[in-house]
């Protein structure tokens, strides 16, 4: 069996989530159980960082991976979904899962999800905790798939658990209220276990964390109360964090954009809460994860600028909450604004539209996923809400049309608003020469 073999198999034989949406999930730890059985309880074998939540997840698990392997621990990291190659959801100190071992796995599940029908998350996370194995990590960064109490993930015991976050996103599946999808979340909270909550949430957000964390008898800890940012400026690619009450120099995180202060809160609590643990973190390896993020784990994605003249930035933000961020930081630019545009057809569509600027010139795209939304739907919705542009097939046309419309001196370009859009630009860019 080939990579690409493997990968075929896999994708026809399990649902996957990222091409079908909620036909693919699967909630409920049964099936996941009985793999995790058949393997021998592999993440038994090493300790895990479990982290969960609405938006901030990838960026979280990355730099907290960063830290680790800056430190000298060897760290295994399960995130969801890829970008361009499946292998990027499991990597052990920034080297993705070979391909060798991605054939062997699946030829050898091969009876055991015929007989299950396990899916394609579920065989995935097995896929990556054996590896996590049989790479002898000390580490793993475990990223929740989707919610928290029902998600496969769930299985693991951590040493800390990590919230990141509560928005409304996936809500046909977790509920269509805050409280009802943080309680969701709240389920990868462990009896006795520390938690950290990334972000002030509301009063009753915070109530049921507050009351899960009582029941499991857990240790819970308020990331904004615990971590006081004073400033936080940008210092392209990325930017300074300077603590309130410290005199040492600023925290230079390797990832730009605005969101990224909720999440070096939690990644600064959570990394304190591993040192009371008896975990050696030296400031100097903190500041080094930190920096470095990137090229220490491979994160793309995250407000990453691909060129310049134009200058153009592409974000993974897919929510009302998510983009609110990113909208805030384009304006701070004060540049003319080309917003390339898709989202697939099971989010909160208008709950977005409404959060874009209007002063904005549109290119309505679709991704090259069975669940994107058409650039034809997407316009007529956008028109609503007072955006104005055209409509392109793909996003290597709506890019060539907007380059040529911009100014290269001024303008910015940002292409956005789901991750498998950004998915298609980091193909095109990889393939033909559009850079």
């Amino acid at each position: 069996m080939t990579y690409q073999e493997a990968i075929e198999y896999l994708y026809a034989a399990t649902p996957v989530f990222q091409q079908v949406g909620t036909t693919a999930y699967k909630p409920g730890l049964e099936t996941t159980h009985t793999l995790d059985t058949h393997y021998g309880h592999p993440h038994r074998c090493y300790r895990t960082i479990h982290v969960g939540g609405t938006n901030g997840k990838g960026s979280t698990s990355h730099t907290i991976a960063a830290v680790l392997q800056a430190s000298g621990y060897r760290v295994g990291l399960f995130t969801s979904p890829h970008l361009l190659d499946f292998r990027e959801r499991i990597r052990v100190n920034g080297e993705m899962v070979s391909e060798d071992f991605v054939c062997r796995f699946v030829e050898e599940a091969k009876p055991l999800i015929e007989e299950r029908s396990p899916s394609f998350f579920e065989i995935t996370t097995l896929m990556a905790f054996d590896y996590f194995r049989q790479a002898q990590v000390d580490f793993a960064v475990i990223e929740v798939g989707l919610g928290g109490r029902l998600d496969c993930t769930n299985i693991i015991s951590p040493i800390a658990s990590v919230i990141t976050s509560i928005s409304k996103d996936h809500t046909q599946l977790l509920g269509d209220t805050l409280e009802a999808i943080a309680r969701e979340k709240a389920g990868i909270i462990k009896p006795h276990t520390p938690v950290i909550i990334g972000r002030g949430e509301s009063p009753e957000v915070r109530e049921v964390f507050v009351k899960k964390t009582a029941e499991e008898e857990a240790p819970i800890i308020f990331a904004e109360e615990a971590v006081h940012i004073k400033a936080q400026t940008p210092e392209f690619p990325g930017q300074s964090f300077t603590l309130k009450g410290e005199e040492a120099r600023p925290y230079y995180f390797g990832l730009g954009g605005l969101v990224q202060r909720d999440n070096f809160r939690a990644i600064y609590a959570t990394i304190q809460e591993l040192r009371r643990q008896g975990i050696a973190i030296s400031e100097e390896a903190f500041c080094d994860g930190l920096r470095d993020v990137v090229s220490l784990t491979g994160l793309r994605g995250r407000w990453e600028v691909l060129s310049q003249h134009p200058t153009l930035i592409c974000d993974t933000a897919h929510n009302e909450d998510g983009v609110r961020y990113i909208v805030e930081q384009l304006r701070s630019l004060q540049r003319p604004l080309h917003i390339i545009f898709g989202m697939v057809n099971d989010k909160d569509i208008r709950g977005v539209l409404q959060r874009l600027p209007k002063e904005a010139r549109y290119y309505f795209t679709a991704a090259s996923v069975p669940r994107a939304l058409s650039p034809e739907e997407l316009q007529a919705l956008a028109e609503q809400y007072g955006l104005q542009g055209a409509t392109y097939p793909n996003v290597h046309e709506a890019l060539i049309a907007a380059r040529k419309a911009a100014n290269p001196d001024t303008d910015v370009l940002f292409v956005g608003g789901s991750n498998f859009l950004i998915s298609d630009l980091l193909a095109d860019f990889s393939t033909t020469d559009i850079n």
